[in-house]
């Protein structure tokens, strides 16, 4: 079996070009990309379409993107934590197209699964539907939604095997296992790589199959967006 693996981010940062549509997987600041989000932020690309569920806050996580004007379009649910996103909207500077956050990972699903599109309910009647085929099931409208790809997906797992096989933990597994099945090219970093043989089958989250590089990660900061403490009584 050829291995997957290589040493960082900084191996895998060529398949990264101008132009190019991206996933990066995570919920908020948990579970992202961090060391494949750095490295494109240090690279000189242009010009990215990226999707993910939100685009971080300023300076970190796809922040850092925004802050070096690397992209150009953006397909999210949530870009409530980043005020720079914010000034370069109003100023024409990037464009944005919000999705349903369900509509956003069924959209994603259906990508990775070979489903062109399907029909859904949600954003009936508001701008969300503008310019989509709409048609009545059963008395209820819905609105015609297309598949998401990308040209490259960044995802992040807990644990990994030099086949690709991933697990992701807890949170962290929102929008990850998705994307992974939803990229031409998937890169997958994780916090320990383990042994071939040394994950359960059983409780696998994303074969091998749809991963064709993985690198274990390193110095994660695994930021928290709004850290909320209770009063000790």
């Amino acid at each position: 079996m050829m291995s997957k693996q290589v040493n960082s981010a900084d191996d895998l940062i060529h398949f990264i070009r101008n132009g190019m549509t991206i996933m990066a997987g995570g919920f908020g600041l948990c579970g992202i990309p961090e060391n494949m989000i750095n490295a494109v932020a240090a690279s000189n690309v242009i010009d990215l379409t990226v999707i993910s569920n939100n685009i971080g806050i300023d300076n970190f996580g796809l922040g850092k993107w925004l802050s070096k004007r690397q992209i150009k379009k953006i397909l999210a649910s949530y870009v409530g934590e980043n005020k720079e996103f914010e000034n370069m909207l109003l100023k024409g500077e990037v464009e944005m197209e919000f999705v349903p956050q369900g509509t956003l990972a069924e959209r994603i699903r259906a990508g990775g699964a070979g489903i062109p599109a399907f029909y859904v309910a949600t954003g009936v009647g508001t701008e969300v539907a503008e310019g989509k085929e709409e048609r009545v099931f059963d008395g209820q409208r819905y609105i015609l939604e297309k598949a998401l790809r990308a040209d490259v997906a960044l995802v992040k797992a807990w644990k990994g095997d030099e086949a690709g096989n991933l697990v992701f933990k807890d949170t962290a597994q929102n929008f990850n296992a998705a994307m992974a099945m939803a990229g031409k090219l998937t890169i997958a970093e994780v916090e320990e790589m383990v042994p071939i043989g040394s994950l359960d089958p059983n409780h696998i989250h994303v074969p091998g199959i749809f991963v064709q590089y993985i690198f274990e990660g390193s110095n994660y900061e695994k930021r928290i967006e709004r850290l909320t403490l209770a009063n000790q009584v």
